[in-house]
């Protein structure tokens, strides 16, 4: 009997698909399971070891995401709970352990998290999309996955994103970077709130019920399929600047150089984004931190050792093109939707605030160094990605140009495939085993974002409204909001104070830099 409980138990963990728990959304039906199977794709593919870093996963070495654990809630009771049940207990301000009440102070170090599943080091188990079930990171691959989080292809607009401000448009960047940081904290304090939360949706809901937990989703996948777009609008300018020359025409249809390479990019991509283990992308995709280092590198060299100089003195403050800057700086920290899993899979939690220290510091000189340099260089003509200005007939610059090619091809799965997964939920039971509509769905989505990106094809100013809509909401706006939503009578005024100023200081420059944004993009599809 015992044996067969366990195997019983352990197939439980492979439930087909039609083993659900529905939850009502606007007269749709959308299975706990497979919702949470799809949001944990993002940060739960399995990335090879990179020397002394050991394995981070793939989410942390990509772009930011939610998850949900799924090492706690692939149990029997787990699968059958309403997913309505709250979060956080009516009396959890009561039930805090006074080892857990010392962590609202953001001085005081978190307690250690234990995972509720413990498995042996060299043992994963797959669910059928490669997601294995997680690990202990250290303090080194927490430091690695941090950056990678927020050095993305952000870094490429800091350039630009000065010629916009000014050089006193910098001071916003660091002004992010203090306040993201904190906001970053701030999580961790809701995290500490409960053991049962664990991920950035978990706070959500623990915040504001379930409405709070699906309206944070969505914006996370809005972001992710926006993130998409900038990659085809990438790819196609920077190959396009590489074969200037290139065109076709088919039949009355005249395809210029970045048409046909964004139509090209979209192709090529198409087949990854159709499998099932992306686990094969790994790989290539761990190698992103290298990459961001590397294209600062020819940055540096091209300006430093080819001569290219930096005679531009530019311009001191740039009022009307400000609100871009302020998009372009608050994308450059987009990493929070990730953080608390990186936080949750520490195998010393306390060490979290060094490690954000860490990456924000990091990624700051980088940003700032990048923006100096970038704009000394080019001046005024800095394009919305400084590749594009570097000298064509430099083997530096053309370095730089195939690691900025080369990284979106392996992200690009990794990005929208949740995206994809959350619409194959809203499928009748019908249809649940089916690979046609899946692909189909896919294909769609990857069809929308070549269609959206050749209709809005201007990288810099997409970058920019991501940045001031979505990136505000989810780094400066959120955070503070939960933490006085999940710990209220907990908090003091001095740390309330504070956190209603961060949230008014993301509402108004979300609100001025999405409108810039807008504006900017309507004249020139416009002119």
């Amino acid at each position: 009997m015992k044996k067969m409980r366990e195997m019983k138990n352990f197939m439980l963990l492979f439930l087909p698909k039609e083993k659900t728990v529905l939850m009502p959304l606007n007269g749709l039906k959308v299975t706990d399971f497979l919702f949470r199977q799809s949001i944990d794709l993002y940060s739960s593919v399995p990335s090879p070891t990179i020397g002394f870093l050991g394995t981070p996963t793939l989410s942390r070495l990509g772009s930011s995401f939610l998850s949900s654990s799924l090492t706690r809630r692939f149990t029997p009771e787990s699968l059958n709970a309403p997913v309505k049940k709250p979060l956080l207990p009516p009396s959890v301000d009561d039930e805090i352990q006074p080892h857990k009440r010392s962590t609202y102070s953001l001085a005081t170090p978190a307690p250690s998290r234990k995972p509720s599943v413990r498995f042996d080091e060299k043992v994963q188990v797959d669910h059928g999309h490669g997601i294995p079930l997680g690990r202990q990171s250290s303090y080194g691959q927490a430091v690695v996955n941090g950056i990678n989080v927020l050095c993305g292809v952000g870094i490429l607009s800091t350039p630009y994103a000065a010629k916009e401000g000014g050089w006193l448009g910098l001071i916003i960047l660091l002004t992010f970077a203090v306040l993201s940081f904190y906001t970053g904290l701030l999580l961790r304090q809701c995290l500490d709130s409960s053991p049962e939360l664990e991920t950035y949706p978990d706070i959500g809901q623990a915040a504001f019920g379930s409405t709070g937990r699906i309206a944070l989703s969505i914006i996370l996948y809005v972001e992710l399929y926006a993130s998409c777009v900038d990659y085809i609008i990438l790819e196609g300018d920077n190959l396009s600047s590489l074969f200037p020359n290139a065109h076709i025409s088919l039949g009355g249809f005249d395809l210029n150089s970045r048409r046909l390479f964004s139509l090209m990019t979209t192709l090529a991509v198409l087949p990854t984004v159709w499998l099932r283990d992306l686990s094969v992308l790994s790989y290539i995709s761990a190698g992103g931190v290298v990459a961001s280092f590397l294209v600062v590198f020819c940055l540096f060299w091209v300006g430093l050792v080819d001569q290219v100089g930096f005679q531009n003195k530019g311009t001191v403050l740039n009022l009307s093109t400000l609100p871009v800057a302020v998009g372009l700086y608050g994308f450059c920290y987009s990493g929070h939707a990730v953080f608390p899993n990186i936080y949750t899979s520490m195998a010393e939690p306390r060490k979290f605030s060094s490690v954000l220290l860490s990456c924000f510091g990091i990624c700051s000189l980088l940003y700032a160094g990048t923006a100096v340099m970038g704009y000394k260089m080019f001046g005024e003509a800095t394009e919305s990605q400084f590749t594009l200005n570097m000298p064509k007939d430099l083997v530096a610059s053309k370095i730089a140009v195939w690691a900025t090619i080369v990284n979106p091809f392996t992200k690009y799965a990794l990005t929208l495939s949740p995206v994809a997964m959350s619409l194959e939920e809203l499928l009748p039971p019908r249809h649940l085993k089916s690979h046609v509509y899946p692909m189909l769905i896919r294909t769609a989505l990857v069809v929308s974002t070549l269609l959206v990106g050749l209709s809005v094809p201007f990288f810099g100013l997409v970058l920019s409204l991501i940045g001031s809509l979505l990136t505000m909401l989810v780094t400066l706006i959120l955070p503070p909001a939960c933490y006085l939503s999940i710990l209220r009578g907990k908090v003091g005024c001095i740390q309330a104070t504070i956190c209603i100023i961060i949230i008014a200081v993301g509402a108004v420059s979300s609100a001025f830099g999405t409108y810039s944004a807008l504006t900017k993009i309507i004249q020139n599809l416009s002119s």
